[in-house]
Protein backbone atom coordinates (compact mmCIF):
# COMPACT_ATOMS: atom_id res chain seq x y z
CA UNK A 1 0.00 0.00 0.00
CA UNK A 2 1.25 3.46 -1.07
CA UNK A 3 2.05 5.83 1.87
CA UNK A 4 -1.23 7.76 3.12
CA UNK A 5 -1.17 11.05 1.37
CA UNK A 6 -0.96 13.96 4.20
CA UNK A 7 -3.93 16.43 4.25
CA UNK A 8 -3.53 20.29 2.78
CA UNK A 9 -5.18 23.24 3.44
CA UNK A 10 -7.60 24.66 6.28
CA UNK A 11 -8.86 22.77 9.00
CA UNK A 12 -11.88 22.62 9.44
CA UNK A 13 -13.46 24.74 12.20
CA UNK A 14 -13.15 23.62 16.05
CA UNK A 15 -15.43 23.39 18.68
CA UNK A 16 -16.62 26.52 19.88
CA UNK A 17 -14.97 27.75 23.40
CA UNK A 18 -17.12 28.36 26.04
CA UNK A 19 -15.91 31.87 27.11
CA UNK A 20 -13.90 34.23 24.47
CA UNK A 21 -10.22 34.56 24.56
CA UNK A 22 -8.03 36.28 22.58
CA UNK A 23 -5.22 35.44 20.15
CA UNK A 24 -2.49 37.39 21.94
CA UNK A 25 -0.12 36.70 18.67
CA UNK A 26 -0.83 36.58 15.17
CA UNK A 27 0.45 37.67 11.84
CA UNK A 28 -2.97 38.28 9.62
CA UNK A 29 -0.91 39.99 6.89
CA UNK A 30 0.56 36.38 6.31
CA UNK A 31 -2.53 34.50 6.56
CA UNK A 32 -4.71 36.07 4.14
CA UNK A 33 -1.81 35.67 1.90
CA UNK A 34 -1.95 31.61 2.07
CA UNK A 35 -3.34 29.36 -0.62
CA UNK A 36 -6.13 27.31 0.71
CA UNK A 37 -4.35 24.23 -0.21
CA UNK A 38 -1.60 24.57 1.50
CA UNK A 39 2.09 26.57 1.44
CA UNK A 40 3.36 26.41 -1.83
CA UNK A 41 0.47 26.75 -4.40
CA UNK A 42 0.76 23.45 -5.86
CA UNK A 43 -2.56 22.37 -7.92
CA UNK A 44 -4.98 24.93 -8.39
CA UNK A 45 -5.42 26.43 -4.99
CA UNK A 46 -8.31 28.04 -3.81
CA UNK A 47 -7.71 31.73 -3.28
CA UNK A 48 -7.54 32.42 0.82
CA UNK A 49 -10.65 33.88 2.14
CA UNK A 50 -10.39 37.54 3.32
CA UNK A 51 -9.43 39.32 5.94
CA UNK A 52 -12.91 39.59 7.38
CA UNK A 53 -13.41 36.23 7.07
CA UNK A 54 -11.14 35.59 8.84
CA UNK A 55 -12.06 37.50 11.78
CA UNK A 56 -15.46 36.02 11.73
CA UNK A 57 -14.47 32.48 10.81
CA UNK A 58 -12.27 33.22 14.70
CA UNK A 59 -15.18 34.83 16.39
CA UNK A 60 -17.69 32.24 15.47
CA UNK A 61 -15.34 29.58 17.77
CA UNK A 62 -14.72 32.12 20.45
CA UNK A 63 -11.38 34.04 19.47
CA UNK A 64 -13.22 37.65 19.03
CA UNK A 65 -10.10 39.69 19.34
CA UNK A 66 -6.38 39.27 18.21
CA UNK A 67 -3.44 41.09 18.72
CA UNK A 68 -2.07 41.68 14.69
CA UNK A 69 1.76 41.87 14.90
CA UNK A 70 3.76 43.04 12.32
CA UNK A 71 7.57 42.91 12.40
CA UNK A 72 9.01 43.62 8.89
CA UNK A 73 8.25 47.23 7.27
CA UNK A 74 5.54 46.20 5.02
CA UNK A 75 3.64 44.12 8.13
CA UNK A 76 4.15 47.41 10.17
CA UNK A 77 2.29 49.96 7.32
CA UNK A 78 -0.18 47.00 7.17
CA UNK A 79 -0.93 46.62 10.87
CA UNK A 80 -1.16 50.38 11.58
CA UNK A 81 -4.05 50.62 9.21
CA UNK A 82 -5.86 47.08 9.92
CA UNK A 83 -5.85 47.76 13.60
CA UNK A 84 -7.42 51.40 12.74
CA UNK A 85 -9.94 49.86 10.58
CA UNK A 86 -10.92 46.46 12.52
CA UNK A 87 -12.15 47.28 16.19
CA UNK A 88 -11.71 43.32 16.81
CA UNK A 89 -7.27 44.08 16.45
CA UNK A 90 -4.89 45.61 18.48
CA UNK A 91 -1.46 45.98 16.88
CA UNK A 92 2.33 45.12 17.80
CA UNK A 93 5.02 46.80 16.18
CA UNK A 94 8.80 46.06 15.65
CA UNK A 95 11.48 44.71 13.43
CA UNK A 96 12.31 41.05 13.71
CA UNK A 97 15.19 39.77 14.98
CA UNK A 98 15.88 38.36 11.73
CA UNK A 99 14.84 41.32 9.72
CA UNK A 100 17.23 43.63 11.76
CA UNK A 101 20.09 41.57 10.94
CA UNK A 102 19.57 42.45 6.78
CA UNK A 103 18.91 45.94 7.82
CA UNK A 104 21.95 46.40 8.72
CA UNK A 105 23.52 44.93 5.69
CA UNK A 106 25.10 41.67 7.52
CA UNK A 107 24.99 38.74 5.04
CA UNK A 108 26.18 35.54 6.67
CA UNK A 109 25.57 32.37 6.56
CA UNK A 110 23.91 31.59 10.01
CA UNK A 111 23.44 27.67 11.82
CA UNK A 112 19.97 27.46 9.71
CA UNK A 113 22.50 27.00 6.79
CA UNK A 114 20.41 29.55 4.52
CA UNK A 115 21.91 31.99 2.21
CA UNK A 116 20.40 35.68 3.38
CA UNK A 117 17.73 36.69 1.14
CA UNK A 118 17.66 40.81 1.37
CA UNK A 119 14.51 41.66 -0.38
CA UNK A 120 14.34 46.42 -1.65
CA UNK A 121 13.06 46.78 2.09
CA UNK A 122 16.40 46.51 3.70
CA UNK A 123 17.33 48.89 1.92
CA UNK A 124 16.07 50.87 5.12
CA UNK A 125 19.18 51.35 7.44
CA UNK A 126 18.08 49.87 10.42
CA UNK A 127 18.22 53.15 12.81
CA UNK A 128 15.95 54.33 10.29
CA UNK A 129 13.68 51.19 10.24
CA UNK A 130 13.38 51.21 14.20
CA UNK A 131 12.43 54.78 13.55
CA UNK A 132 9.57 54.20 11.31
CA UNK A 133 8.11 51.72 14.10
CA UNK A 134 8.23 54.31 16.86
CA UNK A 135 6.73 56.62 14.99
CA UNK A 136 3.67 54.13 13.74
CA UNK A 137 3.45 53.40 17.94
CA UNK A 138 3.72 56.94 18.86
CA UNK A 139 0.45 58.29 16.67
CA UNK A 140 -1.80 54.88 16.60
CA UNK A 141 -3.28 54.32 19.92
CA UNK A 142 -4.16 50.77 18.89
CA UNK A 143 -1.00 50.05 18.89
CA UNK A 144 -0.21 48.43 22.18
CA UNK A 145 3.15 46.30 22.29
CA UNK A 146 6.37 46.50 20.58
CA UNK A 147 7.29 43.04 18.87
CA UNK A 148 7.97 40.63 18.02
CA UNK A 149 11.81 41.89 18.48
CA UNK A 150 14.66 39.51 20.51
CA UNK A 151 16.66 37.27 19.56
CA UNK A 152 17.23 34.33 17.56
CA UNK A 153 20.49 32.85 17.42
CA UNK A 154 19.42 29.75 15.10
CA UNK A 155 18.96 32.62 12.01
CA UNK A 156 22.00 34.56 13.13
CA UNK A 157 25.94 33.95 13.05
CA UNK A 158 28.41 35.67 15.16
CA UNK A 159 27.68 39.42 13.86
CA UNK A 160 24.01 39.23 13.50
CA UNK A 161 23.31 38.61 16.87
CA UNK A 162 25.79 41.59 17.99
CA UNK A 163 22.99 43.59 15.34
CA UNK A 164 20.70 41.53 16.92
CA UNK A 165 21.14 42.54 20.89
CA UNK A 166 21.48 45.98 19.77
CA UNK A 167 17.93 46.62 18.25
CA UNK A 168 16.60 44.00 20.92
CA UNK A 169 18.01 46.53 23.75
CA UNK A 170 16.35 49.83 20.90
CA UNK A 171 13.24 48.05 21.24
CA UNK A 172 12.80 47.31 24.90
CA UNK A 173 13.48 51.45 25.46
CA UNK A 174 11.01 52.72 23.20
CA UNK A 175 8.62 49.89 24.77
CA UNK A 176 9.29 51.17 28.24
CA UNK A 177 9.07 54.82 27.05
CA UNK A 178 5.84 54.86 25.26
CA UNK A 179 4.16 52.61 28.27
CA UNK A 180 3.64 49.54 26.01
CA UNK A 181 3.94 45.73 26.75
CA UNK A 182 6.65 43.91 24.93
CA UNK A 183 6.31 41.15 22.80
CA UNK A 184 9.75 38.68 22.86
CA UNK A 185 11.24 36.65 19.99
CA UNK A 186 13.26 34.27 21.82
CA UNK A 187 15.26 30.95 19.81
CA UNK A 188 17.79 29.40 21.26
CA UNK A 189 18.46 32.14 22.74
CA UNK A 190 16.55 32.16 26.57
CA UNK A 191 19.91 33.15 28.70
CA UNK A 192 20.76 35.95 26.41
CA UNK A 193 17.36 36.95 26.42
CA UNK A 194 17.25 37.19 29.92
CA UNK A 195 20.34 38.88 30.77
CA UNK A 196 19.55 41.79 28.41
CA UNK A 197 15.97 41.93 30.40
CA UNK A 198 17.81 42.56 33.37
CA UNK A 199 20.92 44.21 32.43
CA UNK A 200 18.35 47.07 30.85
CA UNK A 201 15.23 46.67 32.88
CA UNK A 202 12.46 44.74 31.52
CA UNK A 203 9.19 46.33 30.44
CA UNK A 204 6.57 46.52 32.90
CA UNK A 205 4.49 44.37 30.36
CA UNK A 206 6.70 41.86 29.24
CA UNK A 207 5.70 38.91 26.98
CA UNK A 208 7.67 35.58 25.65
CA UNK A 209 5.56 35.01 22.41
CA UNK A 210 5.37 31.63 21.60
CA UNK A 211 6.97 30.72 24.57
CA UNK A 212 9.47 27.49 23.52
CA UNK A 213 11.77 27.42 27.20
CA UNK A 214 11.64 24.52 29.78
CA UNK A 215 10.69 24.89 33.18
CA UNK A 216 13.72 26.88 34.31
CA UNK A 217 12.96 29.73 32.01
CA UNK A 218 9.68 29.59 33.36
CA UNK A 219 10.20 30.11 36.79
CA UNK A 220 12.47 32.92 36.09
CA UNK A 221 9.44 34.65 34.13
CA UNK A 222 7.32 33.44 37.19
CA UNK A 223 9.83 35.05 39.33
CA UNK A 224 9.90 38.44 37.69
CA UNK A 225 6.36 38.50 36.86
CA UNK A 226 7.11 37.87 32.69
CA UNK A 227 3.97 36.92 30.75
CA UNK A 228 4.65 33.62 28.66
CA UNK A 229 2.31 33.34 25.67
CA UNK A 230 1.72 29.13 24.28
CA UNK A 231 1.00 28.29 20.69
CA UNK A 232 0.46 25.54 18.66
CA UNK A 233 3.75 23.13 19.96
CA UNK A 234 2.30 22.60 23.97
CA UNK A 235 0.34 20.29 21.73
CA UNK A 236 2.70 18.87 19.92
CA UNK A 237 2.84 15.34 21.24
CA UNK A 238 7.31 15.17 21.90
CA UNK A 239 6.83 18.68 23.60
CA UNK A 240 6.66 17.55 27.28
CA UNK A 241 9.30 19.77 28.48
CA UNK A 242 6.97 22.56 27.33
CA UNK A 243 4.11 21.23 29.40
CA UNK A 244 6.09 21.13 32.53
CA UNK A 245 6.70 24.95 32.08
CA UNK A 246 3.31 25.67 31.54
CA UNK A 247 2.32 23.88 35.01
CA UNK A 248 4.89 25.74 36.82
CA UNK A 249 3.07 29.23 35.55
CA UNK A 250 0.84 30.89 37.81
CA UNK A 251 -2.60 31.08 35.23
CA UNK A 252 -2.46 34.98 35.36
CA UNK A 253 0.80 35.08 33.51
CA UNK A 254 0.08 32.12 30.85
CA UNK A 255 -1.61 33.74 27.42
CA UNK A 256 -2.49 32.05 24.46
CA UNK A 257 -1.59 32.56 20.40
CA UNK A 258 -1.86 31.10 17.18
CA UNK A 259 1.28 32.61 15.47
CA UNK A 260 -0.49 32.03 12.35
CA UNK A 261 -0.26 31.28 9.74
CA UNK A 262 2.65 29.16 11.27
CA UNK A 263 2.59 26.78 14.53
CA UNK A 264 -0.71 24.78 13.86
CA UNK A 265 -1.89 23.06 16.73
CA UNK A 266 -1.95 19.24 16.83
CA UNK A 267 -3.37 17.23 15.07
CA UNK A 268 -2.96 19.79 12.21
CA UNK A 269 0.88 20.01 12.52
CA UNK A 270 2.13 21.79 8.51
CA UNK A 271 -1.42 22.89 7.35
CA UNK A 272 -1.56 26.55 7.40
CA UNK A 273 -2.94 28.56 10.53
CA UNK A 274 -5.16 31.24 11.53
CA UNK A 275 -6.66 32.37 14.95
CA UNK A 276 -10.02 30.17 14.24
CA UNK A 277 -7.44 27.14 15.79
CA UNK A 278 -6.92 28.40 18.87
CA UNK A 279 -9.29 26.49 20.37
CA UNK A 280 -7.17 23.66 19.71
CA UNK A 281 -3.99 25.29 22.32
CA UNK A 282 -6.74 26.75 25.23
CA UNK A 283 -8.40 22.80 25.58
CA UNK A 284 -4.53 21.73 26.01
CA UNK A 285 -3.83 24.54 28.21
CA UNK A 286 -6.77 23.51 30.19
CA UNK A 287 -5.84 19.45 30.36
CA UNK A 288 -2.03 20.32 30.84
CA UNK A 289 -3.20 22.37 33.92
CA UNK A 290 -6.07 20.01 34.99
CA UNK A 291 -7.97 23.09 35.21
CA UNK A 292 -12.01 23.32 34.17
CA UNK A 293 -12.51 24.96 30.24
CA UNK A 294 -14.76 27.98 31.57
CA UNK A 295 -11.83 29.00 34.10
CA UNK A 296 -9.27 29.08 31.74
CA UNK A 297 -10.95 30.95 29.45
CA UNK A 298 -11.56 33.43 31.74
CA UNK A 299 -8.50 33.77 32.88
CA UNK A 300 -6.88 34.16 29.52
CA UNK A 301 -8.91 37.13 28.80
CA UNK A 302 -8.34 39.10 31.89
CA UNK A 303 -4.58 38.21 31.52
CA UNK A 304 -4.53 39.56 27.82
CA UNK A 305 -6.49 42.31 29.18
CA UNK A 306 -4.46 43.01 32.01
CA UNK A 307 -1.07 43.21 29.31
CA UNK A 308 -2.97 45.03 27.18
CA UNK A 309 -6.19 47.09 28.03
CA UNK A 310 -9.56 46.56 26.57
CA UNK A 311 -10.65 46.15 23.19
Amino acid sequence: MGRKQRERGWPAPPEPLPLPVVDDHTHLDAVVDVAADGWDGAGAPEASPDLVAHLERAAAVGVPRMVQVGCDLEAVAWTDVAVRLHPQLLGAVAIHPNEAVLHAGVHEVAPDGLDPDPQPRHEVGLDDAIGRVAEVARANPRVRAVGETGLDFFRAGERGRAVQREAFRAHVALAKELGLALQIHDRDAHAEVVEVLLADGAPERTVFHCFSGGVDLARTAAEHGWFCSFAGPVSFPANEELRAALRVLPPELVLVETDAPYLTVHPYRGRPNAPYLLPGTVRTVAEVTARPLERVCADLSATAEAVYGTW
